[in-house]
């Protein structure tokens, strides 16, 4: 379980980084659309891809929810 608590670390910090914003209004949407369930549900697949997808598959995941 520590792995999953560090993967959502480095989620934030790169969500941050990608995106330019900062951590409360990450944490926030990933609470309001559920990415850190996401997470947790397919961390077995997720952490085995680089930054860059995994990002743009949270924002794909995002904006289903948002439609």
């Amino acid at each position: 379980m520590p792995e999953i608590v560090m993967f959502k670390a480095f989620c934030i910090e790169r969500y941050k980084f990608f995106h330019n914003v900062n951590g409360k209004t990450t944490i926030d949407l990933f609470i309001q659309y559920g990415v850190f369930k996401y997470i947790e549900s397919f961390y077995d697949i997720l952490h085995t891809f680089g930054d860059q997808y995994i990002i743009q598959d949270i924002d794909k995941f995002i904006s289903t929810r948002q439609s």
